[in-house]
């Protein structure tokens, strides 16, 4: 079991103002595997103020000594990539193999992209060619509260950290309580790299104490949160009274629109999509949309590849799935699994309880239901493990209706081999990304959603100038 840790702030690691002791539980043997203190509001002050008083010189800091530190983050960060894999390996249940490539390594990409906008983002730059003495700067918005999940813990930390540091921006970091440990890796990373002690800060804490304590905090300028819609919309409405910026990366329930002239691998890659991490992803296609004239057999072969997923420990190599996180997503999960049943889905794949020879940890059936109408709730909510949806459609129109029909807008996906067709799907589908044919988006592309999965973008230009302000100066005289 990992040794408890302290919790970094101002350049330092510091005990807890007050003892108050959590397990971190290994989801594959449902046995703790480290012990962490969550913090209280004297933590979260102390971490407040050590950001509050370091920002002037951060943002200060010309542009490319910010970007040469994320350059120095980098390679700190690969030469611990195989800790941060083990770690996430046992606090959050990711296979160690999908751990080292996909885990991990969404953290050296997102920040190799960010030097790549960073370097071509105009922080400051002439109004226009009208107004000769107007000048627009890009001025960080202050401190940052940065509360990240446990479902995709260094993909999440390295788009808030990497954008956030090239902006100007100090930070405190929140990440999830029960995937903490890659968090303070990535501490002692930024430390390694030489950042200014108080630009990046982490308390560890819930979302009731510490979470709540910086949405409402009066010094802190921003908060960029991902996670529930729930937590989400009490996130928005305890900024409201100090009228700070909220970015929010919430939930989703993506269509997966597969016409009858998609690709003979369009099926396959949907589930295996939908079963990555365990299903534990906000941009999962968790509801396949399949035309009548290919339907039955969309569902055997998606029943066919369900049942040949392999799910097993997190710490055996091997391409399989792993447990969800902890008891309360597997009882959410076994009961959402249920309702599809008693609602009438056809189960073709999986179902309630543990796989055969898993019993113990919290592993789940990789499931499939067939027959779904999108009033069912294994339409509506998002469940968060692998289960999908399948819904037949007929036309082109009924399809864009059925994928709209739902409170999130996140990630939707088209196959087809009719590029007008996909074409009118991406300006129709409400989403805040559209993937094609097995295309996925492109370095620097931005992330984020529409209606209840969020506001914002993160990644590229986009991601950066959410932690931005325009100034507009008129007047400006040259020097």
């Amino acid at each position: 079991m990992i040794e408890k840790r302290d919790f970094y702030i101002n350049g330092h690691w510091v005990a807890p103002a007050a003892p108050n002791d959590f397990e971190v539980i290994d989801p594959s043997t449902e046995a703790p595997c480290a012990v962490i203190s969550l913090g209280d509001s004297a933590d979260t002050n102390a971490a407040v103020a050590a950001a509050k008083a370091a920002l002037p010189g951060w943002m200060a800091t010309p542009v490319e000594e910010r970007i040469a530190l994320v350059e120095k983050l980098i390679e700190v960060y690969e030469s611990r990539t195989e800790d941060l894999a083990q770690a996430m390996s046992s606090e959050m249940g990711a296979p160690i193999n999908m751990a080292r490539t996909q885990q991990a390594g969404a953290g050296s990409w997102h920040l190799r992209n960010f030097i790549d906008a960073a370097k071509e983002f105009s922080f400051e730059s002439p109004l226009g060619d009208h107004a000769p003495n107007d000048r627009i700067i890009h001025e960080a918005v202050g401190v940052a509260a940065l509360i990240t999940p446990w479902n995709w813990p260094m993909n999440q930390v390295t788009l808030k950290v990497g954008a956030a540091a090239v902006a100007g921006c100090t930070m405190v970091l929140k990440p999830s309580e029960q995937s903490p440990l890659n968090a303070m890796i990535f501490a002692e990373m930024m430390d390694s790299a030489g950042f200014p002690a108080g630009v990046f800060n982490l308390v560890n804490g819930d979302g009731t104490g510490v979470g709540t304590q910086l949405s409402s905090h009066p010094d802190v300028d921003m908060v960029s949160f991902t996670g529930s819609t729930r937590a989400g919309t009490a996130i928005s409405k305890a900024a409201a009274d100090t009228l700070k910026k909220v970015h929010l990366e919430l939930g989703g329930k993506g269509a997966n629109v597969i016409f009858e002239d998609a690709d003979e691998k369009a099926v396959k890659r949907g589930v295996l999509h939908m079963m990555n991490n365990t299903g534990q992803s906000c941009n999962a296609p968790s509801r396949m949309l399949v035309q009548k004239a290919i339907y039955d057999k969309a569902v055997e072969e998606a029943a066919n590849v369900a049942n040949k997923v392999e799910v097993g420990p997190a710490s055996s190599e091997g391409r399989h799935i792993g447990p969800v996180v902890n008891e309360l997503q597997w009882t959410k999960i076994q009961d959402l699994i249920q309702k599809g049943i008693d609602e009438g889905a056809r189960l073709v794949a999986g179902g309630t309880g543990r796989p055969d020879g898993l019993n113990q940890g919290f592993y789940v059936k990789p499931t499939v239901f067939a027959d779904v109408n999108n009033q069912m709730i294994v339409a509506r909510e998002e469940i968060f493990g692998p289960v999908l949806s399948i819904i037949p459609f007929d036309t082109e129109e009924e399809a864009i209706e059925i994928a709209n029909d739902t409170p999130y807008g996140l990630t939707n996906y088209v196959q087809t081999q009719d590029p007008a067709r996909a074409n009118r799907l991406a300006r129709k589908l409400r989403a805040g990304m559209i993937e094609m044919n097995g295309k996925s988006r492109s370095a620097g592309s931005p992330f984020g959603g529409m209606k209840q999965s969020g506001n914002g973008r993160e990644g590229g230009s986009w991601g950066i100038e959410d932690f931005l302000e325009v100034k507009a100066v008129g007047g400006w005289a040259e020097e």
